[in-house]
């Protein structure tokens, strides 16, 4: 699982030789804390789109500065084990940045993919894609599944206990 797990020169390097091969290559990001069923559902169709799914993961400090100083839950070294743990998910690659933008650019992926809470004009890398000839897709959300509403379940389920 660790395998999967990638410093950006080495990612780049691996993508190189893939798309020699003329694999098609699949980039999506997001802060995966506390994987949930929308997450898992998603990464497979995104995995779908291509021949190599690689995930962009925030790091602990970029995600403070998106979602606040109570997350993320979980470390960014174990977010990256766990997606690592997935048969969908070839690659992963941590970033400190706010968005992916340099990422997506080193990269050049074929395909960009993110969720339906956002539209192609929100999407951060959109352009560099399509400039190179990629796709842009999103991927509807599965019902109510997110972070936010785990959390809110978790507090209000046990918010008597403590």
């Amino acid at each position: 699982m660790k395998q999967k797990l990638k410093e950006r020169k080495e990612l780049l390097e691996i993508i190189k030789g893939l798309k020699a091969k003329r694999k098609r290559i699949v980039f999506t990001n997001g802060c995966f804390d506390l994987l949930h069923i929308g997450h898992v559902r998603y990464l497979e169709k995104a995995r779908g789109l291509g021949d190599v799914l690689v995930v962009g993961v925030n790091s602990d400090t970029s995600v403070r500065k998106l979602k606040g100083p109570k997350r993320p839950i979980l470390p960014e070294g174990e977010r990256a084990e766990i997606l690592s743990g997935l048969g969908c998910v070839d690659y992963v690659t941590l970033f400190s940045e706010l968005d992916p933008l340099k990422l997506i650019t080193s990269l050049h992926p074929d395909v960009l993919v993110k969720g339906g809470d956002w539209t192609k004009e929100q999407i951060v890398g959109r352009k560099v894609v399509e400039r190179s000839g990629g796709e842009v897709v999103i991927i509807p959300f599965v019902g109510k599944a997110s972070t936010s509403n785990l959390i809110e379940t978790i507090l209000k389920r046990y918010e008597k206990i403590a």
